[in-house]
């Protein structure tokens, strides 16, 4: 029977073999990709490791041992300590590798039987290396949560869901998937979390000592779409600016993000008491609302604002349409033209609308609208046409990084309801194998 550390000496191994003889500095790029791959496999390995032995060390040192704890008896507080001590960290994070371990550990019945892990399909995912703690902790925390309101079957399914997808992303967009996930699992849940964050939702500005205006401020998801999009939509436009100058050689070194929101508001609020005129320059700031249209008559179900994470209910939705806020999805009528060859070289405001409610975002990184423009598939200079299915949204850095590294894009279907696919470079992927593109790699997807 084998070790459950094997596996681990076998990454270590490979790491080793492909590790340079002289020094990583200056390694091949083929090199430094494989070993930052096998860097990654031993990392997720030994937080399996990891987490089996804080389980271990936990048991052995639970409080109704008293003084033949096995963290007492080795002169600490608690198995916390203990952890946190011998392996460099915090108790925090010694806490979660012990969370982690005591839900994907087989357990004992006292009748001595061995039955499964309480997470079966998070143990079996951190035991093979395919995700690690931090993944683990975002799932179980979520599940955990959900236990006394879900089925138990149901839960069951939707962990195997999460943990497969999971895997290849960072915990900034799992934590995407696992919003939506919490959302779909319990959709009753969603209007009393909406009333919670509007009885949290504040602004502060005041003036300090030196007279500079100090503005503080949290808001529930609706609300803050309007101010999020906008602002965004408004860097993006600066940040283009600036490449642009910058091409010409004559750009100004780029302004901090956080002084460019600044400046962002204040020409918003500038805006609102000297001018008259709706500014259409800004595509992006537009706040898109999707929901099906049979959950939006029933009143059932959540629906979902574009560049915002949290799901919100349907007493959201419809407010928000009656106040405006929604624009519907019934694109190419009154007389709007979805598609114009090469007749136009810029898409329309139609197109775009359309656009945005296919792709959701950048399709390359899940970027929000606003800091994503429409970029021709294939490029007006080189023959490609101002159609729907010849347009995406990508953000700056993925768009350099589709054209400049040999990725493509293929869109299959029509409308706002086709699958955009992102396909990878040889040197990648020599299978080419297409991935989704971001919305949906980002939605929860569960099996049908």
């Amino acid at each position: 029977m084998s070790s459950p550390i094997d596996p681990l000496a076998d990454a270590v191994t490979a790491l080793s073999a492909v590790w340079p003889d002289a020094s990583v500095e200056g390694c091949e790029p083929g090199r430094l990709v494989e070993l930052n791959r096998l860097l990654g496999q031993a990392r997720r390995l030994l937080d399996a490791a990891a987490v089996r032995v804080a389980a271990e060390v936990a048991r052995q040192s639970r409080p109704e041992l008293g003084a033949s704890s096995l963290a007492k008896q080795q002169g600490h507080r608690n198995a916390t300590t203990m952890l946190a001590t011998t392996l460099g960290t915090s108790t925090s994070e010694a806490a979660r590798l012990v969370e982690v371990g005591e839900a994907t550990a087989p357990r004992l019945l006292l009748t001595g039987e061995a039955v499964p892990a309480r997470h079966r399909y998070v143990a079996a995912a951190v035991e093979a290396g395919r995700i690690g703690r931090d993944a683990a902790v975002a799932i179980i925390h979520l599940l955990d949560s959900l236990d006394d309101r879900v089925a138990f079957d149901v839960l069951d399914e939707a962990e195997r869901t999460l943990v497969e997808q999971a895997v290849g992303l960072d915990l900034l967009l799992l934590r995407k998937v696992l919003l939506r996930a919490e959302a779909h699992l319990d959709p009753d849940g969603v209007e009393p979390k909406e009333e919670d964050l509007r009885a949290r939702t504040f602004l502060s500005v005041r003036q300090e000592s030196t007279g500079a205006i100090a503005v503080k401020g949290l808001f529930d998801p609706a609300r803050g779409a309007v101010l999020l999009n906008l602002i965004q939509a408004m860097v993006t436009a600066e940040l283009g600016e600036q490449r642009d100058e910058g091409t010409k050689g004559n750009g100004l070194p780029p302004r901090p993000i956080p002084e460019m929101q600044a400046d962002a508001l204040i020409a918003v609020c500038e805006h609102y008491t000297g001018c008259d005129r709706v500014d259409e320059s800004l595509p992006g700031a537009t706040v898109i609302v999707r929901v099906n249209l049979e959950d939006l008559q029933s009143g059932t179900g959540v629906g979902l604002i574009d560049g915002i994470d949290q799901p919100v209910s349907i007493g959201t939705v419809r407010r928000m349409a009656a106040s405006g806020g929604v624009i519907p999805w019934v694109m190419g009528g009154d007389s709007e033209i979805l598609d114009w060859g090469r007749a136009k070289r810029l898409f329309t405001p139609a197109q775009k609308r359309a656009i945005t409610a296919r792709d959701g975002g950048c399709i390359g990184c899940g970027a929000p609208p606003g800091r994503s423009k429409v970029h021709h598939l294939s490029w007006w200079c080189h023959g490609g046409k101002t159609d729907l299915d010849n347009g995406c949204l990508l953000c700056d850095s993925c768009h350099h990084l589709v054209h400049d590294h040999g990725w493509e894009i293929r869109v299959d279907g029509p409308g706002t309801d086709a699958a955009v696919w992102l396909i990878p470079p040889p040197h990648i992927d020599p299978a080419r194998v297409p991935r989704p593109a971001a919305r949906r790699r980002f939605d929860y997807r569960p099996a049908a």
